[in-house]
Parts: structure tokens; sequence; C-alpha cells
């Protein structure tokens, strides 16, 4: 890194002031000055739960952001720590401190989730720092914040395309590392010893069940599932004694559990090896100035109102989620007619088989992607539109037939009719012979493959139109 971008503690990179939040530009100048590609890790979780002591650890220091030791919180708003890599030379560690979840001096759960939902899409790697076990409540939070960031992306992304070569300036989700603080279960399944991993990837499991009633159970696994592909989890034991937590940043390590400095070290070790450079879609590696931009697009949406407070954020999630589910199995229901139908096919039937396969298909893609259709609105539409799909492809399939079913007859009674314009026909015995040469063409015409169900109707209209010219 720099020297100029050499950082001796964190800043505050978006200020929480009053439910208001505000980018520092200080913060801003610093990230300004960084050339290199950004490695940004961001941790989110309760108050008071070890957030900051970890983030610490990854500066390699003690002290720096904020360790409360009392019942108030400390971090407010976003901090930032612009680190050396201690694994890349040529890439600088970004460190995002965020101030606890559930501040009951805050009381605004709309503000903490607007600063969850950021410290999701800034980071390339996102710790989820949560109190014992993995249970439902943390993993509704993470999914209903997910699909917050979702939208706000999607909001975000006309002001996007301003940034410099940003066509394509959409972040991806990053890496999670769910981290599990004075965890006190057994790391068992089935009398089985399993692996922290494991444990995340189990609670995370939808179940098996076609029942509507487990939606609301799968859908969040499901989308936490899709959102983030790369998963990690880590278990942490208690530091050290009761009496000596409000102490923990002035503790050596040979006054901690072996165990949770252990923990923390391989938590670490993970962090250093393993966490990716923040990208962008066409793969453009983020640097400071890229993250300023990030920063205050997203920042400026939040500011605009645009984005749903807690009331009414399910609802626009829903309408969201479910129109894109709309569009999903929209697409692949073309997909699967495009595979399956070449026009024209022989009859209705068949093309009514294909349309209703297809069709089951696309409801399921609904099914699986939808959230809330409550009074079936979106179902219903979906049903419109392939209705709709339904009656095109029928007509199309009727016109496609008949055309090329014109084009098969002109093609093979052509020369029959400029025998009959030169009086081929026009003799003793010619009306026989003309009759003979017709049926040869019509078999010539039926043994011609997929001319489709105008075949027959577009043949008896062709020889009554010649019939009045014919010998």
């Amino acid at each position: 890194m720099e020297p100029e971008t050499q950082m001796p503690g964190p800043v505050c990179l978006i200020e929480n002031t009053k439910g208001q939040l505000v980018v520092n530009p200080e913060a801003l100048k610093i990230l300004s000055a960084i050339t290199q590609p950004l490695v940004v890790v961001a941790i989110v979780g309760l108050c008071r739960t070890g957030k900051s002591y970890l983030m610490n650890q990854l500066a390699g220091k003690n002290k720096g952001f904020s360790v409360g030791s009392t019942v108030q919180t400390h971090t407010k708003g976003i901090w930032m720590w612009c680190v050396p890599h201690p694994k890349k030379s040529d890439h600088t560690l970004v460190l995002l401190d965020t101030e606890g979840l559930g501040d009951v001096e805050k009381g605004d759960k709309n503000n903490d989730t607007q600063i969850f939902a950021l410290a999701i899409l800034l980071s390339s790697t996102f710790v989820y720092n949560t109190i014992n076990k993995i249970d439902q409540r943390a993993i509704d939070l993470l999914y209903y914040v997910t699909e917050l960031s979702d939208l706000l992306r999607t909001l975000s992304s006309s002001d996007l395309d301003e940034v410099e070569d940003a066509a394509d300036f959409v972040s991806f989700y990053p890496d999670l590392v769910w981290t599990l603080r004075d965890f006190y279960l057994s790391l068992q399944a089935d009398g089985q010893l399993i692996t922290a991993d494991d444990y995340l990837e189990n609670s995370l499991r939808p179940k098996q069940d076609t029942d509507q009633n487990l939606q609301n159970f799968n859908l969040p696994r499901l989308c936490i599932q899709k959102f983030f592909p790369i998963k990690k989890c880590f278990v942490f034991d208690l530091p050290t004694h009761q009496k000596k937590l409000t102490q923990l940043e002035t503790l050596n390590n040979d006054e901690l559990y072996p165990d949770f400095v252990r923990q923390v070290t391989d938590f670490c070790y993970y962090i250093f090896h393993y966490s990716k450079t923040k990208t962008l879609s066409g793969g453009i590696e983020v640097n400071g100035p890229y993250l300023e931009s990030l920063v205050l697009t997203y920042v400026n949406v939040i500011s605009s109102g645009d984005l749903p407070c807690m009331e009414n954020s399910v609802l626009a999630l829903a309408q969201t989620k479910n129109l894109t589910a709309v569009k999903k199995a929209i697409a692949h229901y073309d997909q699967q007619m495009g595979q399956k139908v070449q026009l024209p096919v022989e009859t209705l039937l068949e093309l009514l088989d294909l349309h209703s396969a297809s069709e089951i298909e696309a409801f399921e893609v609904f099914t699986k992607n939808s959230f809330k259709d409550v009074d079936q609105r979106f179902q219903k539409e979906l049903k419109t539109l392939l209705k709709a799909k339904q009656d095109d492809l029928c007509k199309q399939n009727l016109e496609i037939s008949s055309d090329y079913c014109s084009a098969l007859l002109q093609n093979i009674f052509g020369p029959l009719e400029e025998d009959v314009k030169r009086g081929i026909y026009s003799k003793p015995g010619g009306h026989r012979l003309f009759i003979q040469k017709t049926e040869e063409l019509k078999a010539k015409y039926y043994q011609e493959p997929r001319k489709g169900i105008q075949a027959e109707e577009t043949l008896q209209k062709y020889l009554q139109s010649k019939e009045s010219k014919h010998v």
C-alpha cells in the first residue's frame, strides 16, 4: 500500500447521526488515494458480541476499533481501517466494522438494516457475527437484509452507470463467513462428530417436502445459499473468564483461553488466505476510487428515501421478487418451447401437450422464486401471460403450416400448371392423363413430412382454385 494511505487507526466511513447516514469526506479522501485492488472484509452482528475484537485481530492490533466493555454501544455507523494485506503485498485490506444491531438506545430497526445491507454490498467477505448457535431468527434476518441489499443494488443501477468505466458496474455478492461466539453446543449430528462448516450447511439445508407451509422455512435458506455460494463457519469459545471480558483488548494471548486463541488464529488465517478481491461484473477489480463511488451511490439512494422502510419493505420485496419470479418463469417457458417445438407441428393436440408440459415447469420455477404472493396476483398474471403465449403459438402454427404448404404445392404442382398452359392435356385422353398426374402429385405432397395442421385444407383450397382452369 502506498505510504500516503497508511492508517494508524480506523476512521468513520459512514456516520450515523440521528438515524441519518452521512459519508465522511476524510474517509473518502483516504480511499481515493488507494490504487491497489482491495480485499474488503465487513462484519455485522448484535451489539456487544465481540465484532470489533475480531476486526482488530485482522488489523494485527489489540486496539483500534472500539471494543465496548459496557452496556453502551461504541461503534456508530460504519468504521474503516485500511491496512497492508499481510499475505498479498499488491493488495490493500479494508476492514469495515459496523455498529451493533438491536441497540436499545437507537430504537430504529430500519437504520440497522440499512447499515447491514451496506456492509453486504461493499464487502468481498461478509462476516456475520452471532451468539451461541444458528437459529431461525438469525437466518431470517440475514435473508431479509440480503433481499434488501439486492433491492438497493437495483435502485442504484442507474446511478452506477455514471461511474467511470462502469457499464457493468454491479457488485457481486461477497463470500459469507458465519462466526458463532460463546458457542456451547456439541458439534455432532446423528451421533457423529461434524465440522463447523457441516453445522452451517445443515442449518441452511431446506426440508424436502412440497408442503406450502414449509415455504417460510425453506425460502430464506434457498436464497441465502443462492446469494452466498461460498460459505464458511467458525465457532468461538468464551475468550476468558467472565470477569476479565471487560479488559479484553488489554489482555495478552497467554491470558486468554487457549481454544479461543486457536480459533481466532484459524479465523484470521482463513481471511488472509481465502478472502477474495472485491470484484465487479466484467472482472473489474475494485480499488479505492471504485469503492468510494460505491459508498456514495448506495448512501445517496438510502438518503433519497427510495429504499423502503421496515414496515413497507416486505411488500416492496415481495413485489420485486414476484415480478422477477414471473420473468424467470416466462424465460424458462420460452427456453423449453424453443427447444421442444419446431413449427409447424402435425396436430393441435401435440402443440397443446408441449405447451402444458412447459407451463407446468414454468409454474414450478415461479413457485420456487416467488415470495408472499398471498392473493396469487402474480401467479394469475403468469397464467394470463402463458395463455397469451399459447394462443400466439397456435396462430403461428397455423400461419407457418399454411405458408409452408402453399409453397410446397407450388413447387410440386408448378410443372403441371405449366403443362396445362401449354395445352399438353388439351387432346383426346388428356383429361384422364391429367387426373392421373394430379393423383401422382397429390401422393407426392402427402409424402412430404412436417406440413402441419393446415396440410389438407391448403391442398383442397389449391385444387379448388385450379379446377376451373384445368381440362
